[in-house]
């Protein structure tokens, strides 16, 4: 993607995040999860210490172009936890979400992960699918009294990486 930078978050990131976060939710998620599921999921852009707390303690890396953040990952690389993986509306299926994949699954591998397990929405399960994720369960996720459909789901990094033909 042109002019895309992706490089560690900064604590001074976090207000930006969550409000591409909260975005995220609320419009690219909307085709897939009714408002009462989105409102539940994030009732407000999250902004307090809890929030840079969870960004700054996981591996957590951002796209940006024009110093304006366009998408994020999270990874625990001690448990192989992807955290959260969002998208800016506007930015997505234009790379974003591919290319930060890219990069957080080669730190895994780097860091000898042999596993990664993430919560996937409706809309990011078949983004993880094409990428060799598996569904280890289908489940609702409670948030504020609401139930949220996802799809816990793993990917094994000990096999070998198919080559291109």
């Amino acid at each position: 993607m042109n002019g895309l930078i992706i490089r560690p978050c900064r604590v001074t990131d976090a207000p930006g995040l969550g409000a591409l976060y909260h975005r995220a939710v609320h419009e690219g998620a909307a085709p897939r999860y009714t408002k009462a599921q989105r409102d539940a999921w994030s009732p407000a852009p999250p902004n307090d210490e809890a929030w840079r707390r969870r960004l700054i303690e996981a591996d957590t890396i951002l796209a940006e172009r024009d110093d304006r953040p366009l998408g994020f990952m999270t990874l625990d690389l001690g448990s192989g936890w992807l955290d959260f993986a969002y998208v800016a509306p506007e930015a997505m299926g234009q790379g974003v979400g591919e290319t930060l994949y890219a990069v957080l699954e080669g730190r895994a591998r780097a860091a000898g992960l042999t596993r990664l397990e993430t919560e996937a929405s409706l809309l990011a399960e078949g983004f993880f699918a094409r990428r060799g994720w598996r569904v280890v369960t289908r489940q609702n996720v409670e948030r504020r009294g609401t139930p949220i459909p996802n799809a816990l789901m793993a990917k094994d990094l000990t096999q070998k990486r198919k080559l291109a033909a």
